[in-house]
């Protein structure tokens, strides 16, 4: 398991900087705020991951895309559980696995090697096989996202608007005032 201590954090804040999101960092035996799995997991409060020298990567990459893929009104809320549905957590889990190139000295390889010794679960068992054969449902929905491009490559943006849960024929009607 790779831990914030044992990368460059620079690569890590400068990754997350694309998206706004700031990184604070406890002292070594201080409870993580805002971890819903609890410490050493990294925490989440709108914008700001909490995290520790000993949080696994995993981790914050994981709390980083829950940010990313959540509608925009949900962002700005202060819970510490995403509350998404099952698409914006298998979308979490695949950005993070894309965003895991892009950390200097880590690698989507390590990221899902980490994944399965911390016990994410997967329909095909693997991390590796769900990314490899069974996620091009989550995929398309990043796309449509415009969170990534057709090639994979992440656009930077973060999610605008909670259309996913909406049929393509429903219109939403306000009321006029």
């Amino acid at each position: 398991m790779v831990h914030y201590e044992n990368l460059n954090s620079d690569s890590i804040k400068e990754l997350l900087s694309h998206y706004g999101i700031q990184i604070n960092c406890s002292a070594p035996g201080v409870a993580i705020p805002h971890s819903f799995w609890g410490t050493p997991e990294a925490g989440r409060k709108k914008n700001r991951l909490y995290i520790r020298a000993d949080t696994p990567i995993h981790s914050i990459l994981h709390e980083s895309c829950h940010y990313i893929c959540m509608p925009e009104e949900q962002r700005s809320l202060p819970h510490v559980d995403a509350k998404g549905s099952a698409m914006e957590e298998n979308a979490t889990c695949y950005l993070q696995i894309l965003l895991a190139d892009h950390i200097d000295g880590y690698s989507s390889s390590q990221l899902m090697k980490d994944m399965d010794a911390w016990g994410y679960s997967f329909r095909l068992g693997s991390s590796y096989a769900w990314f490899t054969q069974d996620a091009e449902e989550v995929l398309q929905w990043l796309i449509n996202q415009q969170i990534i491009n057709s090639q994979s490559i992440p656009t930077w943006k973060l999610r605008d608007t909670y259309f996913e849960s909406r049929p393509l024929n429903e219109t939403i009607l306000k009321p006029h005032r």
